[in-house]
């Protein structure tokens, strides 16, 4: 993968970012992400936050190579700090990091939020935590996407400021908007997981008083919610 070909989970996130936008890509990894747009004149402008020196100096390297230094900045800087209000930021992307993460990195940046950027996130994992940060801090879910690439499934999540919304614990779940949905990704990853939960239960069950009760009450109403969706 590079900034020519990027991989299909940044491809499809790529595909969210509004024509125009001023991108915030955090936890940017080696820049791919914005010197791809701006190559494909998506962006108008791109932020590159890094926290880390070596992936930082990876992405420097990518902005120069592609003659992008007035179109994309490269800050070495934790989570949202990357932004400045100067910058006038209309899209933020995070990507590649566990779900609780993102909602520590959006939780620590509420100060260099706008009010009115789309969040483009796609967690690896406890995406039921990032959905409920988003409703409990006033962004409504707009669109959602599931794919499968090099054997892990992936959500992607964009949300834009709104009034407030409220959604049901199995919204929170599965993606209020893919469960709706129900692509054959979908139906295919709820499948395997459904089997990977009523082993985990069986396996607590044979454990006996090893395992707390609410845990086991948590996997049974998970498999419950997954036979009904499933339906």
């Amino acid at each position: 993968m590079n900034e020519q070909t990027l991989s299909m989970r940044l491809e499809r996130v790529a595909a969210h970012v509004p024509q125009g936008a001023r991108l915030a890509d955090i936890g940017s990894d080696h820049g791919y992400l914005p010197v791809a747009l701006a190559l494909r004149g998506v962006i108008e402008a791109g932020v590159a936050g890094e926290v880390a020196q070596t992936p930082y100096a990876s992405a420097q390297r990518n902005v120069r190579r592609n003659g992008l230094t007035d179109t994309v900045t490269v800050r070495l800087a934790d989570g949202l700090e990357a932004i400045e209000a100067s910058d006038r930021i209309t899209a933020i992307s995070l990507c590649g990091m566990g779900g609780k993460t993102m909602c520590e990195i959006l939780e620590r940046g509420k100060a260099r939020l706008n009010g009115r950027e789309r969040l483009i996130l796609q967690p690896n994992g406890d995406e039921r935590e990032l959905r409920g940060w988003l409703m409990d801090n006033g962004y409504r879910i707009v669109d959602e996407e599931l794919l499968r690439e090099n054997r892990f499934d992936y959500e992607i999540i964009v949300a834009e400021p709104a009034d407030a919304v409220a959604y049901s614990a199995e919204e929170l779940y599965f993606g209020p908007l893919l469960m709706r949905e129900k692509s054959p990704a979908f139906l295919t990853k709820w499948q395997r997981m459904l089997r990977q939960k009523q082993q985990s239960l069986a396996n607590f069950e044979r454990a006996r008083g090893a395992i707390p009760q609410e845990k086991l009450r948590d996997f049974a109403r998970q498999i419950g919610w997954i036979n009904e969706v499933l339906g």
